[in-house]
């Protein structure tokens, strides 16, 4: 049984194994996609670190309608490092990008309880009011880097000369 093998930590380049291909060169179209990879794999990483070495911190964001908050960061905090890592295999990063995106969509509420009270938290109200669309950047970035077009189209082109 052949497996895919990991192409470098957040790029598009490499030699990629699959069954159905063979061996292949995955050539990459820019390195913008890549930085974008980068960029969201450091921002899962560190935030779900943070869940873990600052989880009181973090339950504190929780809003009060939102049951159990300590179980919310512990399995928010594992489902970022969970994904960061996806991110880091062409074979997992389609549904990494899909998890992560979700995931950013599910943690929502906090950004508005933090809007709504920003008398409790140490945080200037600009940055506050900024984090939504800084948010709606964040999900454009995911979905864009974690794409997989140019798979499909090698697949979609490969078919059409067999």
């Amino acid at each position: 049984m052949t497996r895919a093998r990991p192409i470098a930590a957040a790029g598009d380049r490499g030699v990629e194994h699959t069954p159905d291909l063979g061996s292949r060169e995955v050539p990459s179209r820019d390195g913008g996609r890549r930085l974008g990879r980068a960029f969201v794999f450091l921002w899962f990483l560190i935030g779900g670190i943070a869940h873990f070495v600052a989880t009181e911190t973090e339950v504190r964001l929780v809003p009060p309608y939102i049951p159990w908050p300590l179980a919310a960061v512990w399995v928010s905090g594992a489902f970022e490092l969970l994904g960061a890592v996806g991110l880091l295999f062409l074979r997992t990063r389609r549904a990494a990008g899909i998890g992560l995106f979700v995931l950013t969509i599910c943690v929502t509420p906090v950004h508005v309880y933090m809007l709504q009270r920003p008398d409790l938290f140490a945080v200037p109200y600009w940055a506050l009011v900024l984090r939504l669309p800084l948010q709606v950047a964040l999900l454009a970035l995911i979905a864009w880097s974690t794409a997989p077009w140019l798979r499909t189209a090698e697949k979609i082109g490969s078919s059409k000369t067999s």
